[in-house]
């Protein structure tokens, strides 16, 4: 197959994809930071969620959220 042709398939695959199907991209691979919604009285805390946008645990500095990614086995992404 060259090279025309494979990138035409995988252009036509991606526009296939169903919403849940894009959704689930990097499901167990991507976790995300950042800051949440609720933080109190001046102390910041931030939200991990999965790549889906399901929020897995908040965590009381950047550090631990991030840490916490990666001893689960998971590539962190800092959303702003």
């Amino acid at each position: 197959m060259d090279h025309n042709a494979e990138k035409d398939n995988e252009v036509e695959i991606l526009k296939a994809l169903s919403h849940q199907d894009f959704m689930n991209v990097g499901i167990d691979q991507v976790a995300y930071i950042k800051p949440h919604e609720n933080s109190v009285a001046g102390k910041e805390h931030y939200a991990v969620h999965a790549a889906d946008g399901s929020r897995i645990s908040v965590m009381d500095s950047y550090d631990m959220a991030l840490e916490t990614i990666r001893i689960n086995d998971l590539f962190p992404v800092t959303v702003h």
